[in-house]
């Protein structure tokens, strides 16, 4: 198995590490991240500049643009050979319910699954513990089933992983994702000459967390395993859409 390794943290992310060190013996392992935190990325390109990728002493390479930049790259052009699947992560926080539309580890994964590769998103659901063994534990778990998935085309597996040692998690439970209420404000603050910045505020808490979401299962110590599937129609307003515009054609 030829495996691809990304993220959004960065190069130098421990939780990149740990994934690395963790799933090493199951295959042939590429590692190709960015040189820099990109979390909030999402589905990125990098479309008015060349990238420039560079090969570490650790053999991972890193490159000066974005998630997407890096798996689009790996997969189309910088190797000769050809990917059985594409991992993304551990990210350094989770990425539950309403987080997998910026989450920059969530889209590495959706441009592997776009360029044909099954393809899995992995999180920590942080709680400054740092347990990034039991998420690569995880992954690796998830990759030695013999049984085969067939999820469809334009779906990839989310994956959130408590913050506990390996022995205390309660399970795995497949999830919904759930939903944040609002996010906080914009926070404003003053650069020394003077001009307002602004930080973006924090994202909500969860609105719609209850049973069968992601954020119960993390809630409850279970790893949470959610079927995402990248296709953005609401196929249920077809029919009304249809009759609402009656008469404007």
């Amino acid at each position: 198995m030829r495996i691809l390794l990304s993220n959004d943290d960065g190069v130098h992310s421990p939780g990149l590490l740990a994934l690395y060190e963790g799933l090493e013996g199951m295959g042939d392992l590429e590692v190709v991240a960015p040189d820099r935190d990109h979390s909030g990325a999402s589905n990125a390109l990098t479309l008015n500049r060349p990238l420039t990728v560079e090969q570490l002493s650790n053999g991972f390479r890193s490159v000066d643009g974005t998630p997407t930049d890096c798996v689009h790259l790996a997969v189309n052009g910088l190797f000769e050979q050809s990917f059985d699947r594409v991992i993304s992560g551990i990210n350094t926080h989770a990425n539950l319910g309403d987080d997998v539309i910026y989450s920059g580890t969530v889209a590495a994964a959706t441009e592997g699954r776009h360029l044909g590769l099954p393809a899995i998103a992995v999180s920590l659901a942080n709680a400054g513990h740092f347990h990034y063994d039991t998420a690569a534990r995880v992954v690796r778990l998830l990759l030695q089933q013999d049984k085969p998935l067939a999820l469809g085309p334009r779906c990839i597996l989310n994956v959130n992983v408590p913050d506990l040692p390996w022995t205390e998690l309660a399970g795995f439970r497949v999830t919904r994702l759930g939903h944040r209420t609002t996010a906080e404000g914009a926070v404003p603050m003053t650069c020394p000459r003077g001009k307002p910045r602004y930080w973006i505020g924090a994202a909500g808490e969860g609105g719609d967390a209850g049973e069968g979401t992601d954020f119960e299962a993390i809630r409850q110590g279970y790893v949470s395993i959610t079927p995402v599937h990248v296709d953005m129609t609401r196929h249920e307003a077809l029919s009304s859409l249809n009759d609402w515009l009656e008469g404007v054609r």
